[in-house]
């Protein structure tokens, strides 16, 4: 229902930093590369995008952060939703809180 691109994203920037609560995210590295670090709450994964004939699915309540861009990365997203704030979870504390997990045991 939504595409948008990620271009022009200064080295040693992140983008990202929040979870949906609905929202399907297919992420594609359309120039370049970059990282996607994924976490349930309990643990964290990195995946390098670095083809743009592979693409990553990110589902509702993961945490996604991107960063690592390499000079001119594009990142292609196709998101299964329009913008909607309300789906947005932007504090981790929140995010861990939803998800029931204590921050004591991360």
């Amino acid at each position: 229902r939504r595409v948008y691109y990620l271009y022009d994203v200064p080295g040693g920037e992140e983008r990202g930093g929040h979870a949906h609560r609905v929202l399907y995210q297919l992420i594609v590295a359309a120039s370049g590369s970059f990282d996607v670090i994924l976490d349930d709450g309990r643990e964290r994964r990195i995946v390098s995008l670095n083809r743009p004939y592979y693409g990553l699915l990110v589902r509702p309540g993961i945490w996604r952060e991107l960063n690592n861009f390499s000079s001119g990365a594009v990142s292609l997203v196709l998101a299964s939703e329009l913008y909607d704030e309300n789906d947005y979870i932007r504090e981790y504390s929140d995010f861990l809180k939803e998800k029931e997990i204590p921050l004591s045991n991360v």
